[in-house]
């Protein structure tokens, strides 16, 4: 499961598996919005004043406030002076990242999603509530930066740049993007931790900041097997026969645990933060934490 191969998986079995889960978007979509509906909105939306072009409110004037502010037309309406206040803007923006390998189609139980799945709904849940607070949001893909926008029609655009047909991809590209830009990474985050660590440096340029999430199935945290098991990989690996799976589960937990652990030393030494999400568990803790994370970014960068 951790191991990688660079043998391509037949182009039928790649097409049926997009085929099945693009099919599955609308259901995924709804699911997203209602978690991100239950979402407090809290102190992160850009609706505060500050330095911008967009007008937000009128308020009445107070002892400090320089007279250039003062907003004569509305003024001349009352018997108090008004100060006209535009909207906090920042030129910050949201990068979504999403892993579509084969990896990504595995459920170990047909009671839980494939992580893939899970993942569309973690990736549109957050993108839907950084458009509801004015966000601007983007998609990395291997073609380069793809700038989805703000509005209502915004998450509808980035649904459609998902069905788009794409090569397989572990790893966000390495793009060149905007100061202060925030990367969002969903994936089983299965590759090699050294090729890891080599596009997160290529990422974090300056004052860029980034999030992995890393969304797997439960059957890959702990090897319950037992017995003579025959293991198919999902990315052309060959088949690989195991004798007695149980003989194989405390040195598999170990290379699971070290890879996790490794993961997060990566993300600590370049500035991110790392989580990992299970596909049987609810997907609206990750959510919470994940906002939260990122409101705290943003106050300490714009504070």
């Amino acid at each position: 499961m951790i191991a990688t191969a660079t043998t391509p998986v037949p182009l039928r079995r790649q097409r049926r598996a997009a085929e099945d889960w693009a099919a599955r978007l609308p259901d995924l979509r709804a699911q997203a919005l209602r978690i991100a509906a239950t979402v407090s909105m809290g102190t992160h939306g850009r609706r505060r004043p500050g330095a911008g072009d967009s007008f937000w409110q009128f308020r009445p004037y107070r002892a400090g406030d320089a007279v250039r502010s003062i907003d004569w037309r509305r003024s001349a309406r009352s018997d108090r002076h008004f100060v006209r206040e535009q909207e906090w803007q920042t030129a910050e923006s949201f990068w979504l990242w999403l892993d579509q390998s084969p990896s990504m189609q595995f459920a170990g139980a047909s009671d839980r999603p494939a992580k893939l799945e899970r993942a569309i709904v973690l990736l549109l849940a957050t993108a839907a509530l950084l458009l509801r607070s004015g966000e601007r949001v983007g998609l990395l893909s291997r073609s380069g930066p793809i700038t989805i926008g703000t509005g209502p029609r915004a998450l509808d655009r980035l649904i459609q740049h998902l069905l788009e047909p794409k090569a397989d991809q572990s790893l966000p590209p390495a793009a060149g993007l905007p100061r202060h830009s925030a990367i969002l990474a969903f994936g089983d985050t299965w590759a090699p931790l050294d090729q890891w660590d080599r596009h997160l440096a290529l990422l974090s340029g300056p004052g860029a900041r980034g999030h992995i999430i890393q969304v797997i199935d439960p059957g890959e945290e702990r090897l319950d097997l037992k017995g003579r098991v025959i293991l198919e990989g999902m990315e052309g690996e060959a088949p690989h026969l195991i004798r007695r799976a149980e003989d194989l589960h405390v040195a598999y937990a170990e290379r699971f645990a070290a890879h996790c652990r490794g993961l997060e030393t990566i993300c600590q030494r370049r500035g991110w933060r790392y989580r990992r999400h299970l596909t049987d568990q609810s997907p609206l803790p990750l959510l919470l934490s994940l906002y939260e994370a990122i409101s705290l970014d943003r106050r300490t960068v714009y504070a």
